[in-house]
């Protein structure tokens, strides 16, 4: 079973670079995988459920890995 970000948490996160608005992006298995900010080109990763949401642990939306 996968862990899913609360969804009153996805209401209130936003970019912690820009403040801007995130996109939820789900992984292959329908849980949350990533938190795009589209402002930034930045991609959070969503490990276990917990939003990682910190500006250095960020992907580029542009690196084929995120």
């Amino acid at each position: 079973m996968t862990a899913r970000v609360d969804p009153e948490l996805l209401r209130i996160l936003v970019c912690p670079r820009c403040k801007g608005e995130l996109a939820v992006r789900h992984g292959d298995d329908g849980a949350e995988a990533w938190l795009d900010c589209a402002a930034c080109a930045l991609a959070y990763p969503v490990e276990d459920g917990i939003p990682v949401m910190l500006v250095e642990e960020a992907t580029s939306l542009s690196d084929p890995r995120a």
